[in-house]
Parts: structure tokens; C-alpha cells; sequence
């Protein structure tokens, strides 16, 4: 007798014998139990985690009729009628199971369907199983969606898949859905053990730890795991045959590696790795199992008493947990996981590896770094208060700045106070002369200049005239002359752009062309967005359309023009062509030309976007608000900001 593998050998024959799934299990029983059957159901999940043996499942309880062949549908069947045994066999007429990556055309999907309208044969039910259904084309979809919409009362779709996101809506709205999980390494452990007591194979605890993690959320993988593990290590399992067989590396690198890199050790990082070489260890698998033991260190940091005495490895892990601070940890954890995506890009695995254990050295601090650059920071604070301020600059630090004064300023011939100007105390100035070259003072009060505007003042001289001064700038003022505010010109941002004016008749367009408006331009314009909104045209096609210039047309032949020789594509053109005739403009013929391109939808287009943004700018600066925020608080509206409804 041929040997039957793990996989094939214990696979679950009804719901109690499932494992990690008991959400798709319990619903599912419910449903039976209570004889709330759905027509249709999508299963959904990764590779191995049981659709096809949940659908056989389903299956045997909807078909099912007793040992005495008196039962009916059921949520635990009975494993001994004709039914159940025909379908663990494979062979039950009313099951048909249709593997969707080979039979994905509608010619399958239609002969499938012609089945459905016979009544079955020995059973209760019709159950038809596609498997990978995300396979099937558009129109295989297509043609399945009025019968699983409303098939037969004897008719039951069971559809399973690993990619769900493929699957059209239509099909979806259509499904009762059940999404289920990756298994736990800890559920896929146990499963392990019982399944070897079974099989009465020896193995120790760590390597069923080591094959549950390999087998990455897949039953079906680490039953296979394990018979490629007992035949590798003779009937029996070892955590060294183990790891051998999968290439993982010895935990005890890894804690070795760790340790360096908390005591700043280089010298031991760099042996470490060459020793992972000369083994033949993989450098993918170290970062791998870094991170494992990383993550709980950093679990073991935030919640000490997360701390598993049943694993063998905690007292060391707790060890390095205390050994390493939290920072450095997540630190080293992020360059472990992006260090494993750039292992393809270098020349050399270890080589990369050594790179990415290294580069945690490189970021760690020195003994004294964060005092010295502390120290740094307040030196360069204590320079910056020195320093000189230029005139026209941005204002200092207040500490910095020499006392002012506050003098009210009279009214000017416009009729309008200007607000009181801060000057430095200093000899008087003559009358009339300027003072522009001074450094900017600060102000305080409500009329406080905004910061980056430049204030020229002048100064006059009115001894016959009294003013009422504050009482605590009294005496600084007394011989300063009369401060009188000339009107403030806005400054523009450095750097900002101002957008040209388009002459009459020509419309500046973003990319820097010019948009002269012709007759035929109006015309094409107008086809191409109607292409555009009936969705004919995409992609290549709808940038030829874009971007070209209708020149001339006659009854069956329209001349564009392009500046792209790259877009004059035989296909494209065909294409365009095709959908033009589609739209109803008769049977036309376009040829095209390359030349300077001057109106065009692409054009018309910017220009139109232009010209809603000027206008929705013109509202913002003219708003009156707005300038009485930017005159009297220094508002700026922030470049690029002001968006058209």
C-alpha cells in the first residue's frame, strides 16, 4: 500500500475535528442546525488553512443520511452513510469540485451550469465547489451571476479563493462570505502533537516550535514540513535536524549578536556574522529570528509580567531585555525588518547582513553624546543672542534687543492714525532724514508690525507742539523727535512666482505653452470630453486625444496634430479611430501629423483650470477680512493654499 502524507491522512472529516476556526465552524454549524441554509458561500483565506475541507464538510452535512439512512441535514455527519463516503472518496455524483486556474474560460463555467438543471442524483442537494474562483475571467463571471443569484432550491455554490480582492462585487453581494484566518504557531503545535502521538513519531518541544513557525499560518504547510522533518531525521524529531533542514539559525547566534550590539561590541558583531557564513546560515533567517526575539524584548519592556516560563528561551530574552534600553530596541527592530527587504539589493547576503547590525552601532549614542550636543545647543543659543541683527532681518531674540520706545503718531494729511512706531533711544535725528537703515525694533500692543515687513519712517520736528506721553516713557522721550508712519507697501514671499498676464486672445497654460483658440480646437475640445465622459477612451488613447490638435476635417478624414512622436502609436490611432466611429462620427479615417501644437483639449483644459484659480484667488485678496488680517496682524496667505470650489 502507497504511504498517504500527513496532509492528505488527517485532514478533518467533520466540524470537531477542525482546528482554528471555530468562528466559520460555529456559524456554519448554527446555520445547519437551525436549517438556515444560504444558496451560495465564498470562502476565503490563505493557502492550507482548510476551504476545500470546510466545503466537503458542508458537503457531507447537507447530504448526509445516517448510518440507518434515515437521517436528514446535520451539523455532524455521520462518516459511514454512502453519501459521506463517496465524497471523502471523491467520487459522490451530486459533488462537483472545478479548479478554476484550469478551467477558467466560459465554455467550462457554461457546461458546469447545464448541470444545474437536473435534480440530483443520490442526494439532497447538488453542491458545486470552485476552487481559486478569483481565476475565472469576466466573462466566465458574467455568465455564472443569474444562476448564483437564484439557482435551483436543490442547488448549493461553494466558492473558495485566496486572493478575495480579485473576485468581482457582484459575485461578492451574491455570497455569504467566511474569511478564515492563519492558524496560531501555538494551535498548529498542538495540532502537531497529537498528529505524531498518532503516528508514533518522537520529537521534543523546540523543534515543533521551529516547524509551527515555518509553517507561517498554514496547517496543510506544516504537516508537510513535518513528514519532510521525520524523513530527514529518520523517523524522529530533533531541534538540530530541524534546523539544519529548514536553514533557520541557532537561537543561540542570535542572543549572541543581540548582546554585542547592546555593549557596543563590533569586534564580536562581525565574528558572529562571519560564523553565520562559514555555516552556511541563511542571512534572512538570522534577521528573521532577530526580530522574533526582538519583539519580545520589547513586549517583556512594557509589560514584565507578559514574561512565558513555559518557552525555554525567557530567562534569556528577559535578560536582554534589562541588558538593552526601549529605544534602542524598536530601533534595532526597524533595521532588522527593512535590513531583510534590502538583503536582494546587495551583492552579497552576509554582507548586508553585517551592514544592518553595524548600522545600529552607528546610531547608538556614545557615553557623554547627549550631553555634548546639549552643551552645543545652549553655546550656539548663547552666540545667536550676541550676534549683530542686519537691517531688514528677522527680529532677534527678545533678550537681545536694546529698550525702545513707544511715540503716538499724529495724523496724516490722509486723515488715517497710524499706529505708534517703536524706535531705540538715540541723539535726535535731523529733521526730514530718513531711518530706514536702522535695525527693525520690536513693537508691543495691538499695533504690533508684522514680522518680515520693512516700516520706512520719517522724522519731523514740532517743538510748539505738546503731546501727551505715556508717564513711563516720558523721560526717554523728551528730546526724541516726532515719528510720522508712511503708508506700508506688502513685501512679496521670497521666491513666490507671479503668474503672467495672458495677452488678448492667448492663454498662458501651465507647462508653458500658449493656447491659441481656433475653430476646430472648440469642436475637438468638445468631442474629447464627451469620449472622456462616456468612458470610450483610456489611458494611451485619451492622452492622444489630449494632447493633439484637430487641423482639418473632411467627411471621412479628420488631420491632428501632435508634438509627441511617441504618441502616434498604429494602435492608439485605431483605437481613437474605433471610438469615434463608435460615438457616432461616421466612418472617419484620422491621420496624424507631428508639428507645433497650439489648441488642444489638454490646453483648454489648463487654461480653464487657470482661470479658476485667478479667479478664486482675486476673491481671496480682495475679501476684506482677509486684508485687514494681513494689514493689521501680519496674516500670509500661504502660497499654493487657495483651492477653486
Amino acid at each position: 500500500m502507497s504511504y498517504l502524507v500527513l496532509a492528505r491522512k488527517y485532514r478533518p472529516r467533520n466540524f470537531t475535528e477542525m482546528v482554528g476556526q471555530e468562528h466559520v465552524v460555529k456559524a456554519l454549524s448554527n446555520a445547519l442546525t437551525t436549517q438556515r441554509l444560504h444558496h451560495a458561500y465564498l470562502f476565503t483565506g490563505t493557502r492550507g488553512v482548510g476551504k476545500t475541507t470546510v466545503s466537503r464538510i458542508l458537503a457531507k452535512s447537507l447530504n448526509c443520511q445516517g448510518p440507518d439512512g434515515t437521517g436528514g441535514i446535520t451539523a455532524t455527519p455521520c462518516g459511514v452513510c454512502q453519501a459521506c463516503t463517496d465524497i471523502d472518496a471523491g467520487r459522490f455524483v451530486d459533488y462537483t469540485e472545478l479548479d478554476a486556474a484550469s478551467n477558467r474560460g466560459v465554455d467550462e463555467v457554461q457546461s458546469l451550469l447545464e448541470q444545474a438543471v437536473y435534480k440530483p442524483v443520490q442526494g439532497r442537494f447538488k453542491v458545486f465547489m470552485i476552487d481559486e474562483v478569483h481565476m475565472l475571467t469576466n466573462t466566465a463571471f458574467n455568465a455564472m451571476l443569474k444562476t448564483l443569484e437564484e439557482p435551483p432550491e436543490y442547488l448549493k455554490f461553494v466558492l473558495a479563493t485566496t486572493d478575495p480582492q480579485k473576485v468581482p462585487v457582484t459575485v461578492l453581494s451574491r455570497c455569504l462570505q467566511f474569511n478564515l484566518r492563519p492558524m496560531a504557531p501555538e494551535t498548529i503545535r498542538e495540532h502537531l502533537v497529537q498528529v505524531l502521538q498518532a503516528e508514533g513519531v518522537a520529537a521534543d518541544d523546540q523543534s515543533l516550535r521551529l516547524l509551527a513557525r515555518a509553517a507561517r499560518g498554514s496547517m496543510r504547510d506544516a504537516l508537510s514540513l513535518t513528514d519532510q522533518a521525520v524523513a530527514f531525521g529518520s523517523g524522529q524529531l530533533e531541534e538540530a535536524s530541524v534546523r539544519q533542514m529548514l536553514g533557520t539559525v541557532d537561537r543561540s547566534h542570535v542572543f549572541r549578536l543581540i548582546d554585542a550590539l547592546a555593549l557596543g561590541d563590533g569586534k564580536t558583531v562581525v565574528e558572529t556574522s562571519e560564523t553565520l557564513r562559514l555555516n552556511g546560515l541563511s542571512a534572512a533567517s538570522t534577521l528573521e529570528e532577530m526580530t522574533v526575539v526582538l519583539q519580545r524584548m520589547a513586549v517583556m519592556q512594557t509589560v514584565p509580567a507578559a514574561l512565558d516560563e513555559t518557552d525555554p528561551e525567557a530567562s534569556e530574552t528577559a535578560r536582554l531585555a534589562e541588558l538593552m534600553p526601549p529605544d534602542e530596541t524598536q530601533l534595532l527592530y526597524s533595521l532588522c525588518l527593512h535590513g531583510r527587504a534590502e538583503l536582494g539589493l546587495a551583492p552579497d547576503d552576509y554582507a548586508a547582513l553585517t551592514m544592518v547590525l553595524l548600522r545600529l552601532l552607528a546610531f547608538k549614542p556614545r557615553d557623554g553624546q547627549t550631553a555634548t550636543a546639549e552643551k552645543k545647543t545652549l553655546n550656539d543659543a548663547a552666540r545667536g543672542a550676541t550676534r549683530p541683527v542686519a537691517a531688514v532681518a528677522a527680529p532677534a531674540t527678545p533678550a537681545a534687543r536694546p529698550a525702545v520706545a513707544l511715540v503716538p503718531a499724529p495724523v496724516v494729511a490722509s486723515g488715517a492714525a497710524t499706529a505708534p512706531v517703536a524706535r531705540s533711544p538715540e541723539p535726535e535725528a535731523a529733521p526730514e532724514t530718513h531711518t530706514d537703515a536702522r535695525p527693525n525694533p520690536p513693537q508691543v500692543g495691538p499695533a504690533a508690525r508684522p514680522p518680515g515687513q520693512d516700516l520706512p519712517v520719517r522724522a519731523s520736528v514740532q517743538p510748539n507742539k505738546e503731546e501727551k506721553k505715556p508717564p513711563a516713557l516720558a523721560a526717554s522721550t523728551q528730546a526724541a523727535p516726532e515719528v510720522v508712519a508712511v503708508p506700508v507697501r506688502q513685501q512679496p514671499e521670497a521666491g513666490a512666482r507671479t503668474a503672467p498676464r495672458p495677452e488678448a486672445g492667448v492663454n498662458a497654460t501651465a507647462s508653458g505653452g500658449t493656447l491659441i483658440p481656433t475653430e476646430e480646437g472648440e469642436f475637438w475640445h468638445g468631442v474629447v470630453q464627451q469620449l472622456i465622459a462616456d468612458e470610450v477612451i483610456t489611458a494611451l488613447v485619451r492622452e492622444l486625444a489630449l494632447q493633439s490638435q484637430l487641423v482639418a476635417r473632411d467627411t471621412d478624414q479628420w488631420l491632428l496634430r501632435i508634438e509627441r512622436e511617441s504618441l502616434n502609436q498604429p494602435t492608439t490611432r485605431e483605437r481613437l479611430q474605433s471610438a469615434l466611429q463608435t460615438a457616432g462620427h461616421g466612418e472617419v479615417r484620422l491621420a496624424v501629423e507631428v508639428g507645433r501644437v497650439v489648441d488642444s483639449p489638454a490646453k483648454r483644459n489648463t487654461a480653464a483650470a487657470n482661470e479658476r484659480q485667478q479667479a478664486a484667488e482675486k476673491i481671496i485678496y480682495e475679501d476684506p477680512f482677509v486684508q485687514t488680517m494681513m494689514r493689521d496682524f501680519g496674516a500670509k496667505i500661504v502660497p499654493g493654499s487657495i483651492k477653486p470650489l
